[in-house]
């Protein structure tokens, strides 16, 4: 039935390349359409097409890699609404399920077992407007908040942000370097003489592959 259908551009099986568990085989469900057009988007080509699959047959192909790790991605996957069905779904057979999403849409009807894994757009995204800042009041320490960071601008704003809205031990706080745009070191050192609570985290995936789709 239509109302049991997402649209998929991939599902596989990769190393987890950022966050809590990073390194680990994870089976990536890639859902298509995103509202956000970020400057340093890196999948814009699940921004249309895919294959409206049945939510049966999404699940039959998580089971097929036999891997505990599943992480729904997009695009932005809540932007469709039988994105929560899949994720309810996907715990009910014992996954342990992490949602990576834009933050500019509501978080709240996901259940509190999967960790939600939020971005918050930086100036240099170009997305800073889209932020639903509600959603940060309903962040738990199983979540985690990504800030990628472009320039030093985009650093001063994330601090910023981290005081003005109290965020520290809310949840897990992830800040990356934009792929390509800012020097991982130099970001590791901003961190280090701040002394901020925040991971500094790499995409481990590109430095294994690259920029190649599906891995």
């Amino acid at each position: 039935m239509a109302d049991s259908e997402l649209r998929i551009t991939e599902i596989f099986r990769s190393l987890q390349g950022e966050g809590r568990s990073v390194g680990l085989p994870t089976v990536f469900v890639r859902l298509t359409g995103c509202p956000l057009r970020c400057d340093y988007c890196d999948t814009a080509y699940a921004f249309k097409g895919g294959s409206l699959l049945p939510l049966t047959a999404i699940l039959e192909r998580v089971r097929d890699f036999d891997t505990r790790h599943v992480v729904v991605t997009g695009g932005e996957p809540l932007a469709q609404p039988n994105c929560v069905p899949l994720l309810d779904a996907l715990l009910e057979q014992g996954h342990e399920v992490s949602l990576e999403t834009s933050g500019a849409l509501d978080i709240e009807p996901v259940d509190t077992r999967v960790s939600r894994v939020m971005d918050l757009k930086t100036p240099a995204s170009g997305e800073q407007a889209r932020n639903r800042l509600a959603n940060l009041d309903l962040l738990t320490p199983h979540d985690q908040l990504k800030f990628v960071i472009c320039d030093r601008n985009d650093y001063d704003w994330a601090k910023q942000m981290l005081e003005k809205h109290v965020l520290r031990g809310r949840c897990e706080l992830l800040f990356s370097p934009a792929f390509g745009q800012i020097d991982g070191a130099e970001l590791a050192e901003w961190i280090l003489d701040d002394g901020l609570p925040v991971r500094f985290q790499l995409q481990l995936h590109k430095v294994l592959w690259g920029d190649e789709p599906g891995r």
